[in-house]
């Protein structure tokens, strides 16, 4: 079953976020399971909700390739991350790309 991932991070900037993405490079390697993502900075604070496949393939994901990077990064704290059963998912003919 799908699944929505809420993630809210305090004290990371969009400086260390864009360090993460050249980092793990989700956007030229997307994760297997990742359907949709989408980030955005609000008071000092990185938000993120995702769509995956399944919730084990962001777990997997974040194993593999986004723990090793947020070490490396050196991310403030932990982040506060919910999942959720996703009830109805839509994606528009013809969305692509990054913003």
């Amino acid at each position: 079953m799908a699944a929505v991932l809420s993630l809210r991070w305090a004290g990371v900037t969009p400086e260390q976020y864009d360090a993460m993405r050249d980092t793990v490079g989700w956007e030229e390697q997307a994760p297997d399971g990742l359907v949709l993502h989408v980030a955005w900075f609000e008071a000092g604070v990185l938000h993120v909700t995702d769509v995956w496949n399944a919730e084990a393939d962001f777990e997997r994901f974040f194993a593999e390739r986004l723990a090793p990077a947020v070490k490396e990064v050196g991310l403030p704290g932990q982040p506060e991350v919910r999942f959720a059963p996703a009830h109805r998912r839509f994606v528009p003919p013809g969305t692509t790309g990054a913003a």
